[in-house]
């Protein structure tokens, strides 16, 4: 429950096959001899697994396929009619004969997800211990050989504690999906900014609001990638900062043609005198390249310009995890201020000699300007 609060959780699982969603092997023993149902007692245990892990669907975790197989193969296995786990339960489907660790590392990057975000579930220990070698920071239960005993091994772990349980979790299955449909539009396109512009993207992005108070709480603790300060914040902390005049804060929320992606960016500010100092600034990793954190940057520079602000101070503070933000106030037109030998650097953006708009893709609508088109 306490890795929960702080957003330790786990995000998704991948899956092997053969002798782990079923009894058999695919390949060898045909789809119609595989061990699952209510036949016999080793499939039913089968069976309850797999009931197990799409119950885990319904609070945001997803599930994956990393197994040595013949894609065909796979198929064929999980669209038996008495499976429980259908192949569209899947957000991808990896089977092939490349090593899993590869495939693993390959999965986290495609979803925009960090090895450590997977729980891998495999009966074969030699393949468990390679996954522990080589991709570090992915969960590996001991689940052994007896189908029976996957649950409780698993289970026992507290991968996925429920603590808080938002719409946004509800619905993240669907949000990767489109991420999947939208990489495939993607490929139609030689030119990125073409493809961005055909995506139809429009965002909302305002001062903080009740009905996301704790979706924002939730995304400080769980966004580690996207994060300049890595800054943990409660609910009620987030409740006390919108109320309070001496903080400007901002959430946006993007959507486009294939679904919408909700609160995915966080900026808050604290105001001294005509400076404003970010405390907080980051993004869901599941929209980035989006152009999203421009939109967020031209909406900020837009509410300081109406507070009288004229200059902004931005924090980064590099962790383990955070790298891919170390130039992100630079591509923003900020201003290296100062740096120490840890890494951690302060940066300037002077709005009063005028802010030039950055996003040119994303429709916005939001608190400090009426709606803008691009």
């Amino acid at each position: 429950m306490i890795k929960s609060l702080y957003g330790k959780n786990k995000k998704a699982f991948a899956l092997d096959l053969d002798n782990t969603l079923w009894g058999g092997i695919v390949g060898d023993d045909g789809p119609e001899n595989l061990q699952i149902g209510q036949e016999t007692s080793e499939g039913q245990a089968y069976s309850e697994f797999q009931q197990y892990l799409k119950l885990h669907m319904q609070t945001g975790v997803i599930l994956n396929i990393v197994s040595k197989n013949e894609k065909e193969n796979a198929l064929a296995g999980l669209q038996r009619p008495d499976m429980v786990l259908k192949p569209d339960d899947f957000i991808i489907i990896k089977a092939n004969w490349l090593p899993k660790s590869q495939n693993l590392t390959e999965l986290a990057h495609t979803l925009s997800l960090l090895p450590e975000s997977f729980v891998f579930v495999d009966d074969n220990p030699a393949e468990r211990e390679i996954i522990r070698q080589q991709v570090p920071g992915a969960a590996v239960p001991e689940i052994g050989d007896k189908p029976e005993a996957f649950i409780h091994a698993i289970d026992r772990m507290g991968y996925f504690e429920v603590t808080q349980l938002s719409g946004d979790d509800a619905a993240r299955n669907g949000m990767y999906r489109q991420n999947a449909a939208r990489s495939r539009a993607e490929l139609s396109f030689a030119d990125y900014g073409e493809y961005l512009r055909s995506l139809a993207m429009h965002a909302q992005i305002k001062s903080f609001s009740p009905m996301y108070y704790a979706r924002i709480a939730q995304l400080t603790n769980k966004s580690n990638q996207f994060n300049l300060t890595t800054k943990r914040l409660t609910q009620d902390e987030i409740t006390a900062m919108a109320q309070d005049q001496s903080y400007l804060t901002l959430y946006g929320k993007l959507a486009d043609q294939f679904g919408d992606n909700g609160v995915v960016s966080v900026v808050i500010g604290k105001i001294r005198e005509q400076c404003l100092d970010l405390v907080l600034w980051l993004m869901s990793c599941r929209v980035l390249k989006r152009d999203m954190e421009y939109a967020m940057m031209d909406t900020l520079a837009a509410a300081c310009k109406k507070r009288g602000i004229d200059t902004i101070y931005g924090y980064y503070y590099p962790t383990a995890k955070n790298a891919m933000v170390r130039d992100f106030y630079e591509k923003q037109g900020f201003s290296k201020v100062s740096g120490d030998e840890a890494g951690n650097t302060v940066w300037k953006l002077e709005l009063a000699g005028g802010y030039s708009q950055k996003n040119h893709v994303i429709q916005v609508e939001g608190d400090w300007d009426d709606e803008r088109s691009y």
